[in-house]
């Protein structure tokens, strides 16, 4: 994409979100998604920005919160067509336990979706042992585990879980996993890449 259709596109999205107009975020970014396609605005526009933001002032916190839900209302609409459902693929996703932030994982859900794609999505904060139990149930193939900070990341539990389930390919995304991922898990890293894997 042009580098000055992108900064138009940042600057709106941004000038939307400082006037805490989360609709006009997310019309916005489901434009962009439209035209440019959800890797390329997530990975363009929304991290940039999100990660843009400080956090530390009650402004810059209701900034990141209309910019949050905005993108998030974007994502969960994006080619969702109501009563009716996309096969799985055998792709499960979910927050780690205790993250509460899992934006990312919206990303990839409406990305999958644009592919035809559909996926069982337990939002944030799934603890362990309801991880497991949804694997026993749901008999995914794929499971990729979002962590937004290091307390969430925790390499080794998730190694564990993966050597628990050897059949299952297992991912760690976000930027929360700060120590390396051992076989048998996988740290992706981008959005591209981890549509990638669960496609494959």
């Amino acid at each position: 994409m042009p580098s000055g259709a992108l900064e138009t596109a940042r600057e709106r999205v941004s000038l939307a979100a400082e006037d805490l107009d989360g609709n006009r975020v997310a019309a916005l970014l489901l434009e962009l998604a439209g035209a440019w396609g959800v890797a390329a605005t997530w990975e363009e526009v929304c991290r940039p920005l999100l990660a843009r933001l400080p956090g530390r002032t009650a402004i810059d916190l209701a900034t990141e919160h209309a910019l949050s839900e905005g993108t998030r209302v974007a994502l969960d609409v994006y080619r969702r067509e109501p009563g009716r459902s996309l096969p799985t693929g055998g792709v499960l996703l979910a927050g780690a336990e205790r993250e509460e932030h899992c934006l990312g994982l919206h990303a990839l859900a409406a990305a999958l979706r644009e592919q035809g794609r559909g996926c069982l999505h337990l939002g944030p904060a799934l603890p362990w042992a309801a991880l497991t139990n949804a694997v026993h149930r749901a008999r995914p193939h794929t499971v990729v585990l979002w962590s937004q900070t290091p307390v969430t990341g925790r390499a080794y539990r998730l190694v564990r879980f993966a050597r628990d389930f050897p059949v299952l390919r297992v991912y760690g995304a976000g930027p929360g996993w700060i120590e390396p991922l051992t076989a048998p898990a996988t740290h992706l890293r981008t959005l591209p890449a981890a549509v990638e894997a669960c496609l494959t």
